[in-house]
């Protein structure tokens, strides 16, 4: 492989195993945007579906494209699409077919449902997938308790806020400027 007299080794490396991956079919672009397919695919697919979704159509959309299921991150960019258009049945429903499925979850993913649950002022939703977590043994992190008081908040809620901010130091996960200041709103 060819590489111009002024690269350090460091580049060198990396460009050597990109070249190896490339040799092997697995060029890293390719793969990228085969899983970005998948993701704008399914999109596609659930976004179209008439509401009230059904588990079953939701499912069986995600079952054509991801017959074997999709990898932690492809499951998280689907996810925060899905937040992102405020798809929220839809995000219930993905993840609901994950844990059928037995797929992996992590915090990543519940992060994603309920950042839904905060751009559609869900609390309550938001507040039910924080067990729902533990059970499948995800440790709720800051990311996770700023998303539900911000769904308390945005729902009207200040009293579930400050009872999560609790729950939070309980927890023994930290809160941060962005949890006093979801709190804070959720007050006002």
């Amino acid at each position: 492989m060819w590489l111009p007299a002024e690269t350090n080794s460091g580049q060198a490396d990396c460009l050597t195993a990109c070249q190896r991956r490339v040799d092997d079919g697995r060029s890293p672009a390719k793969d990228r945007l085969a899983k970005d397919d998948s993701v704008q695919r399914v999109l596609r697919a659930l976004l179209s579906l008439d509401a009230p979704l059904r588990s079953d159509q939701v499912f069986a959309v995600l079952d054509d494209v991801f017959p074997k299921g999709p990898d932690p991150i492809t499951s998280t960019r689907l996810l925060s699409r899905l937040a992102k258009e405020r798809a929220l049945d839809a995000s219930l429903l993905a993840l609901s077919w994950h844990e059928r499925r037995k797929h992996e979850l992590n915090h990543y993913h519940y992060n994603a449902v309920i950042d839904a649950c905060a751009k559609t002022g869900t609390w309550t939703k938001a507040v039910q997938l924080l067990p729902a977590m533990t059970d499948g043994k995800v440790k709720p992190d800051s990311i996770t308790f700023n998303a539900a008081i911000s769904a308390c908040e945005k729902g009207g809620s200040w009293e579930k806020a400050l009872q999560l901010v609790r729950l939070m130091d309980q927890s023994k996960v930290r809160a941060d400027t962005i949890t006093f200041n979801a709190a804070i709103s959720a007050c006002e």
